[in-house]
Order: C-alpha cells, then sequence, then structure tokens
C-alpha cells in the first residue's frame, strides 16, 4: 500500500520541475532525428542510453506515494491511466500487483551493484583516456565520431595514451577500447565483473544512473530519472571534452588532459560529478531496496 500522499500542488509542481530538466534536451533531439541532424555530445543520452525521450518527459510518481488527483488531470496525463496504476477515491497510486518477478530480482541486483560502489573508494587517476583509448591506432575511417577532427596528429595520441596509466574499470567504456588499447589497461572488465571493479570515480558508472534508474521504470519515478539524465548529461559534457575530439566550433572548449593543468581540471570536475552521483547512487539504492521487498 502507498503510504506518502502528494497534494495535486506538490506533484504538479514536481512534474513542472521535471519537464523544465528534460524537455528541452528529448524535444531537440527528436526535432536532430526528424531531420537526419546529429549532436555528437548530446545524441549519446537517447542512442547509448535507450530510454524513449516521449517517455523521459511523462511525469511519474515512485512506488509508495499516492497523488491527489482529477479526472481533469488524467485527461492531461493520459500515461497516468495505464493498468500499472490504480485509481480510486480521488488517489492514484502504481499498483504493486503489477511488478513483475524479472523487476524485482533487477532491483536486488541493482542495489548489490549500488551498495558496492558506494562501499569501495573511488579512483581518481584515469583522467578520462578511455575516450583516447577508444581511437588509439585505429585507422581515420574507423573513427566514431566521423567529421570531428582530431586534436593531436595519431602518432602524438598514441605517445600520449602510452604515456599515461590505462586504469578503465568500466566494461562498457573498456568494450570500445581498440584492440591495442585493450592490451594497455591495468584492468580487463567483463560483464560478470561489473560488481567487482565498477567504482564511485568512474565518469561512466556515475553516468550510468541514468541508465539504471530509467530501467525500473515507472516504480523508482521520473523525479529521480530527470536528476540521474542531468548527471548524465553532464558527464558526457565532460566526458567530450575530455576526449581527443576538436568540438571547439559547437561550443565545447577542450579540457586538455594531455597536459598537467587539464588533468588537474579533469579531476576537479570528476569530483564534483562524483559527489553529485553518490547522493543519486544512495536515492537509487533506497528505492531499489524497498522494490525488491514487495511480495511476490
Amino acid at each position: 500500500m502507498s503510504e506518502e500522499v502528494w497534494s495535486r500542488e506538490e506533484w504538479q509542481t514536481r512534474m513542472h520541475a521535471h519537464l523544465n530538466r528534460v524537455a528541452a534536451h528529448a524535444d531537440a533531439f527528436v526535432d536532430r532525428r526528424s531531420r537526419g541532424a546529429r549532436h555528437p555530445v548530446h545524441d549519446f543520452l537517447f542512442t547509448y542510453y535507450s530510454f524513449a525521450p516521449a517517455k523521459l518527459r511523462q511525469w511519474v510518481p515512485p512506488f509508495g506515494v499516492s497523488l491527489e488527483i482529477t479526472t481533469a488531470d488524467l485527461e492531461v496525463c493520459p500515461w497516468l491511466q495505464t493498468d500499472r496504476f490504480i485509481h480510486e477515491n480521488g488517489l492514484l497510486h502504481l499498483d504493486e500487483r503489477r511488478f513483475m518477478n524479472r523487476e524485482r530480482e533487477f532491483a536486488a541486483w541493482l542495489a548489490m551493484l549500488c551498495t558496492r560502489i558506494l562501499g569501495r573508494a573511488g579512483r581518481f587517476t584515469c583522467f578520462g583516456l578511455h575516450e583516447w583509448a577508444m581511437v588509439y591506432r585505429q585507422p581515420a575511417e574507423q573513427v566514431r565520431h566521423q567529421g570531428c577532427e582530431l586534436r593531436l596528429p595519431p602518432e602524438e595520441l598514441a605517445a600520449f595514451v602510452e604515456s599515461q596509466p590505462v586504469c578503465c574499470s568500466h566494461y562498457d567504456a573498456f568494450r570500445f577500447f581498440t584492440p591495442e588499447a585493450r592490451l594497455l589497461n591495468s584492468l580487463q572488465p567483463t560483464l560478470e565483473t561489473r560488481p567487482d571493479l565498477e567504482q564511485a570515480a568512474c565518469l561512466h558508472a556515475n553516468m550510468d544512473l541514468y541508465k539504471w534508474s530509467s530501467k525500473l521504470w515507472p516504480w523508482t519515478g521520473s523525479d529521480l530519472i530527470g536528476e540521474c539524465f542531468l548527471l548524465a548529461l553532464d558527464g558526457r559534457d565532460l566526458d567530450m571534452r575530455a576526449s581527443p575530439y576538436d568540438l571547439s566550433a559547437i561550443g565545447y572548449e577542450p579540457v586538455k588532459i594531455e597536459t598537467p593543468e587539464g588533468r588537474a581540471h579533469y579531476e576537479r570536475e570528476q569530483r564534483d560529478l562524483a559527489a553529485r552521483a553518490a547522493n543519486l547512487r544512495q536515492k537509487l539504492l533506497d528505492r531499489c531496496e524497498s522494490l525488491a521487498a514487495i511480495s511476490a
């Protein structure tokens, strides 16, 4: 049963705040897609992370919360009329009977992953080298972001990568390394070792909070998903500013990690993102523990 009730004023305020967070980015992606245009930074949030932009815009409450709601409200928000919700006596809440066993198992696994990452010291020594490792000694025609020039000639880029300790702990980043770059990495992460290796400093592990929270939509609620989306957006911006690509023409001044000053700058931003991520990861852990406890 739901334990908390949000008034119409409260949940509508939350809904408008959510739209202010995400709507412009979701709408811009849909517009680009309709025109066949691409954005080398922001499209990642809608392609690699596969949560539909329309669903991202739709505000829903988390499990355990009831909304004071009217018939007129439901007409404005038709997605709240699906069979995942119960509407009775002027209140609406998620129906725990619609929570599937596979979702319960995933919530338990995700709670474990969040717990391990929160309990593990972050390693602030990678300096965003993963994007460099993805183009290390790669033929020009295979470089991912065609149309974006690299900031350094290939041999200088390779020499820089070889001069640094490569220590990527994130499987989904590591699997895009070139074969030659994989040999340089001090870790060899796999899908199975994710819970053993992911750590709180990792830019991609923190961006993934958006992926994990959205995989449990609607149960996690849109407020948390929207906050995680903004974190992922800021993480992606840093990711690409620190990358070997020259994106200055579209307003992304590089964080030159090939210099000591650039690496120090990267670490400062990385630490700020990690601090924000720790708060969101704890919120996601709390939600996952509540969901995993729902009776089958």
